[in-house]
């Protein structure tokens, strides 16, 4: 292993790509593994935790790693593909160490743990913490009057954040201790690049606290997509320990039907109080989407489709479907219906496929190249009916309308999926097979 790469932080190795010795990618790097000592010697770091393509989350002894370089692990290529089942005395970098509040032994001074580099001991394939990258003191706002332009006072704040330093392990105390209130901002900064689905796999293996403190720390869209792919105990789980002001913030964010689907799984009290404290337009989507039944085609289908008016033009459509929060299945057509545009509308008149908004002109109004053959679906269209529907037709979204003519909404292939599969599909992708105690390597 190269001299340079003896010492690596944490935060570099977060999400890198392990390979075997022929080249092949086996996962990525999801977290470390340490263990404390006594007396403040450095603790030992034990493996890594890897997660393969199947999303199975596995432990890689160090002593199975050969080299480690920028944006990479390179392996023996011997990898037990049992699942990591965290041990008592052992702590998870990442999820558990950074974000931490310590103290410098010398002074008793407060710090935050911004960063942990690992290093390998000379001459073996033992790896030790050695070192922490801290900031004193907390980030606070400070009033700064200045003048303008014109000789006026004015006023402001700005960030100050304490002083950062690295240090060494033995220089710190309270790692040991349980921390209440832990922060989350180093975890998350490793961690943003991540897509919601894989987020959520991590939020998933964290303990309940550190779940709870990392969901704290997301903006309200971006916990409402991660809660999205979660499985529905942690969902609850999470919701549960916001204020519910909050909570109601982030199921206005979430999916009109995946906002539905989890507040059906609570007390009735609990979700009258969180739909009062909802904005009324996004409350009144979600009772609407309740008062079907889950397993029909309005229980399936969201209430937020791409809707135009028949005077529209290709460019409109091609405008709204660029829209970079749309899923993909939302954005490969787009419903033209007279107005009022919001579900339910006035009389759908057909579906524009995404197809052919680029063949056409962009001048080409979407009222002159209507699919009107393709077949609606009712609200109590049944799960099988519905399944069927997007295999005969080859669809990846379906519009749902009722007797009276008017579109209220579009059932999207994957809440099909989400409702075929087991209840405990995600659990089961998430946990994958059991398998025997993992060897300490």
């Amino acid at each position: 292993m190269a001299a340079s790469a003896s010492r690596v932080f944490v935060s570099h190795l977060a999400g890198s790509a392990v390979f075997d010795p022929n080249g092949d990618q086996v996962g990525r790097v999801r977290d470390l593994v340490a263990t404390l000592r006594v007396q403040r010697r450095p603790p030992r770091l034990l493996g890594l935790v890897v997660e393969l393509s199947t999303r199975r989350r596995i432990f890689l002894p160090m002593t199975r790693v050969t080299g480690i370089e920028t944006g990479q692990v390179i392996t023996t290529g011997v990898l037990n593909v049992r699942r990591f089942e965290q041990r008592p005395t052992e702590r998870l970098v990442l999820g558990e160490m950074l974000d931490r509040r310590v103290r410098l032994v010398e002074t008793g001074e407060e710090v935050t743990v911004l960063d942990v580099a690992v290093q390998q001991l000379p001459a073996r394939r033992d790896w030790e913490i050695d070192r922490l990258f801290v900031r004193k003191g907390s980030e606070r706002r400070v009033a700064l009057p200045w003048k303008d332009g014109g000789g006026r006072r004015a006023g402001g704040t700005f960030r100050r954040k304490g002083e950062t330093l690295t240090v060494e392990w033995s220089a710190v105390d309270g790692f040991s201790l349980e921390e209440h209130g832990q922060g989350a901002e180093s975890l998350l900064a490793t961690l943003e690049q991540l897509r919601p689905a894989d987020l959520a796999n991590v939020l998933h293996h964290l303990s309940p606290k550190r779940r709870a403190e990392v969901a704290a720390a997301l903006d309200d869209d971006r916990l409402a997509d991660v809660l999205e792919e979660l499985p529905e105990d942690d969902q609850i789980e999470i919701l549960g320990k916001l204020k519910e002001e909050r909570a109601a913030d982030v199921l206005e964010a979430m999916d009109p039907d995946d906002a539905a689907d989890l507040l059906a799984e609570l007390p009735e009290d609990d979700k009258e109080r969180l739909l009062t404290l909802m904005k009324p337009d996004d409350a009144a989507d979600v009772r609407r989407l309740m008062a079907y039944e889950e397993r029909t085609a309005g229980g399936l289908m969201t209430t937020e489709p791409i809707v135009l008016r028949p005077d529209s033009t290709v460019a409109d459509a091609l405008a709204r479907v660029r829209q970079q929060d749309l899923s993909p299945a939302l954005a490969a057509q787009v419903y033209v219906c007279r107005p009022p545009d919001e579900t339910p509308t006035g009389k759908y008149l057909g579906t524009v496929h995404f197809q052919r908004l680029l063949r056409d002109p962009p001048y080409t109004l979407v009222s002159s190249i209507l699919d009107d053959d393709l077949q609606t679906l009712a609200p109590e269209t049944t799960l099988p009916q519905v399944a069927g529907f997007f295999a005969t037709y080859d669809m990846v979204a379906a519009p749902v309308v009722d007797e009276g003519g008017s579109l209220l909404g579009a059932v999207t292939v994957d809440d099909v999926l989400d409702h075929m599969l087991p209840d405990d599909w995600r659990e089961t992708e998430f946990h994958q097979e059991e398998g025997a105690p993992r060897a300490a390597g």
